[in-house]
């Protein structure tokens, strides 16, 4: 049963530590699924490679994507988790450093939800964290699962 995971997918231990500090701050308690690549992510939501049994129809609530990982890049996670039919509907917000147009375009081309730039001031990622959590754990409706 979906209790409203959150999968963060970020290589750098520091933003990881800052994301959970963020979330503690801003009173978001939902479990907190740390993938430190994009094949780890893969993993995690397929149930295959160190995750190979876990329940792959439970998906989380809310994907955080970082771009830039190691051994799968950020679209490349996107990319597939939209060209499967049991992915498809998940929510998936990009949250990264990029400054550039082209990861913001390339994002929406493959069907992000939403695109999120990391505030450099710490109250500023809180108060963007919060506000996240708000939307996409308590007001969004969960898109139906494709059976």
């Amino acid at each position: 049963m979906n209790t409203k995971t959150i999968l963060l997918i970020e290589d750098n231990p520091s933003d990881v530590d800052l994301t959970k500090r963020a979330f503690d701050k801003g009173c978001i308690v939902n479990q907190l699924v740390v993938a430190s690549d994009g094949q780890e992510a893969l993993d995690y939501l397929f149930g295959t490679g160190a995750y190979a049994g876990r329940d792959s129809s439970d998906f989380p609530t809310l994907t955080l994507l970082d771009l830039k990982l190691p051994k799968v890049s950020g679209l490349e996670v996107l990319r597939r988790i939209r060209s499967e039919s049991s992915t498809r509907r998940m929510p998936v917000v990009i949250l990264t450093s990029s400054r550039e147009d082209q990861d913001m375009a390339a994002g929406y081309d493959l069907g992000v939800n939403s695109y999120i730039r990391k505030p450099v001031d710490f109250e500023h990622f809180v108060q963007s964290v919060a506000q996240l959590g708000l939307y996409w754990l308590v007001l969004n409706e969960e898109p139906p699962r494709v059976k």
